[in-house]
C-alpha cells in the first residue's frame, strides 16, 4: 500500500451520517452504522430512486472502465472510491488487460481501513492506495504519479463525487479541469452526477435531507453536467442517463424499474 506523507489514524466518525456508508448501505453493504442507515432510509422514502441510482452508478462505472481498457487505457486513477463493493475498479479494469494500473484515492477513514481489500489486484498489473480528499489535486496526483506514468494516458474516474461538490467553495469545474490539465493527451474522464431533471421532487427532498445530515449535495441540470467536459471528446453515445450509456442487457431491464436521475459520460482529452 502506497505510504501517506503524515498517515491519519483510523478514526471513525459515527456521529453523524457518511455519503460513502450510506451510498454502502443502499448496495446492501455491511460497512455503515445506525445513523447512515437511518438517512439512508429517510432518502429512499422520499426519493424513491436511490436504491437503483447506487446500482446503476455501479454498472456504469463497469461499463465505462471496461470501454477504457478496450480502448488502449492501462493506467486508471479512482478519486472518491467509497467502501469496497466487488467487484472493483482494479478487477474490472484488469479483468480486462491483467497488466493494467489503479491508484485508489480516498478521505474517508472508513476507506483507509479497508485499503488492504482494495490492493489485491492482478500479478501482472498493481494497485495502491491515497488517502487524501478531491480537493488537493496536487497531493492526489504526485502520490498517484508515484505509481502511474502521468506522461502517459489515464482514465480518471469520478463516478458519484461531482454532486458532493459546489461551484463556489469547491470551485468544481476548476478542480475538474485542474485534475484534467495534468493527464497526458488520449486520457479518459469518467464521470456520473445525479440530476433534478429527471425527477425534480425526488431529487429535492434527497437534497435537502442531505443537507440536513450535514452534507452539501448539488444535483446539477443537464447543461451544467456537459461543462465538466468542455475542451474533451464525449465517446458515444455522449452525455446521457446512466442507464443508456452503453448498456447491457442488465441495464436494458433495469430500465423498467423506473427512472434514475443521473447523467454519465465518458470523454477523452485530445
Amino acid at each position: 500500500m502506497t505510504g501517506s506523507d503524515a498517515a491519519p489514524p483510523t478514526v471513525i466518525d459515527t456521529s453523524r451520517p457518511h455519503p460513502a456508508r450510506v451510498y454502502d448501505w443502499w448496495l446492501g453493504g455491511k460497512d455503515n452504522y445506525p445513523v447512515d442507515e437511518e438517512l439512508a432510509r429517510k432518502i429512499l422514502a422520499a426519493d424513491g430512486t436511490a436504491v437503483r441510482g447506487a446500482r446503476a452508478n455501479r454498472r456504469f462505472m463497469h461499463r465505462a472502465v471496461r470501454a477504457a481498457a478496450e480502448a488502449g487505457i492501462r493506467q486508471f486513477l479512482d478519486i472518491g472510491t467509497g467502501i469496497p463493493t466487488e467487484p472493483n475498479l482494479h478487477q474490472v479494469a484488469q479483468g480486462a488487460a491483467p497488466e493494467s494500473r489503479v491508484v485508489y484515492a480516498d478521505n474517508d477513514p472508513i476507506v483507509l481501513r479497508h485499503a488492504e481489500a482494495l490492493l489485491h489486484g492482478s500479478a501482472e498489473g498493481g494497485t495502491e492506495y491515497v488517502h487524501a480528499d478531491v480537493r488537493d489535486p496536487e497531493t492526489i496526483l504526485r502520490r498517484a504519479g508515484e505509481s502511474l506514468d502521468l506522461d502517459r494516458p489515464v482514465a480518471l474516474s469520478l463516478v458519484a463525487l461531482t454532486h458532493y461538490l459546489d461551484d463556489a467553495d469547491d470551485d468544481v469545474y476548476g478542480l475538474v479541469e485542474r485534475y484534467v490539465a495534468r493527464l497526458a493527451p488520449g486520457s479518459f474522464l469518467i464521470l456520473s452526477q445525479v440530476t433534478q431533471d429527471l425527477s425534480p421532487d425526488g431529487v429535492a427532498r434527497a437534497a435537502e435531507l442531505f443537507r440536513r445530515s450535514g452534507t452539501p449535495f448539488h444535483p446539477r441540470t443537464l447543461p451544467e453536467f456537459r461543462r465538466f467536459f468542455d475542451g474533451l471528446e464525449l465517446l458515444g453515445p455522449g452525455v446521457i442517463p446512466v442507464h443508456g450509456w452503453r448498456p447491457e442487457p442488465e441495464d436494458v431491464a433495469a430500465q423498467a424499474e423506473g427512472v434514475v436521475p443521473v447523467y454519465a459520460g465518458v470523454a477523452r482529452k485530445p
